[in-house]
């Protein structure tokens, strides 16, 4: 679907941006404000998001080289660049009503592959692996947190945005069964976890209504909030910044540091939820 300049002007800013219950800070300051501006160049040359998307990934495996190099500051340089673009897509999709499945799935897969690249260069330039690997397996898990969280979040309040239409390409039925395969276990037991510890506070409560209040309390905004600010464009600018003060290890430090809050996350949920069924 091709989409005017001028339409595009006007599109960008108000439909493009995706509504999150959630703000991620740097997104909505610096990065959000950029991509509308990007988007509005690449409308005007029609180039594909998913040509945007293996733009971010070139950006990311180039950081990663650079870092392996022990080339920090171009490696902070091509992570913003990264982050730049990661934000662009998706808003470039919806700016030109060109969402699909496959857009998802290739975004989020290759996030994948990108991280798995940073974090073996950061393995290597601080000589610590294991530290890097565990830091690794920390940002999935906030990931997949983030992730289902905001899912919850509006599931419970019916507003749960629909995904694009399947075309039933074999490139979407490759991205859909990696995707199967990668992240789906992990999305099960995220949320297994989550509405486990919910239903066992709710177990010996019979009425509907303390229930409803009970379950809005622990799916929360400031909970999805706080955990949109530790997603992914937020943890390329910390990286970034250790990079320029030339402290990788540092990163490693604080991503395993967020992985701690998640446990303090959960428990503020678990007590809002009794406090909701006590009032």
């Amino acid at each position: 679907m091709t989409v005017s300049t001028e339409d595009a002007a006007v599109r960008v800013p108000e439909g493009a941006d995706k509504e999150r219950p959630g703000r991620e800070l740097v997104v909505a300051a610096v990065f959000g404000p950029l991509a509308d501006m990007l988007v509005l160049a690449l409308l005007r040359l029609r180039i594909r998001p998913t040509a945007v998307v293996l733009a971010n990934v070139a950006a990311g495996l180039a950081a990663a080289a650079a870092l392996g190099a022990s080339a920090l500051l171009a490696a902070a340089l091509l992570l913003q660049l990264k982050t730049l673009l990661d934000n662009a897509d998706g808003r470039l999709a919806r700016a030109s009503g060109s969402t699909t499945l496959v857009g998802r799935y290739l975004d989020t897969e290759a996030d994948l592959v990108v991280n798995a690249a940073l974090f073996t260069a950061l393995g290597s330039v601080t000589e610590q692996p294991w530290l890097a690997l565990a830091a690794f397996c920390a940002l999935i898990l906030i990931l997949s947190i983030d992730f289902n969280a905001e899912r919850l979040y509006c599931e419970v309040r019916d507003d749960l945005p629909g995904l694009p239409r399947p075309t039933g390409t074999r490139s979407e039925r490759v991205l859909e069964r990696i995707y199967a395969i990668v992240f789906a276990p992990q999305d099960r037991l995220v949320r297994a976890v989550s509405t486990g510890r919910l239903d066992r506070i709710l177990a010996r409560e019979p009425d509907p209504g303390r229930r409803l209040r009970a379950t809005l309390a622990y799916h929360d905004r400031p909970t999805v909030t706080v955990l949109a600010n530790l997603g992914l464009s937020t943890q390329l600018v910390v990286l970034g910044v250790c990079l320029v003060l030339d402290g990788p290890s540092a990163y490693l430090w604080l991503v395993l540091g967020c992985a701690a809050l998640l446990a303090v996350l959960q428990l503020r949920r678990e007590l809002l939820a009794r406090r909701a069924l006590r009032g």
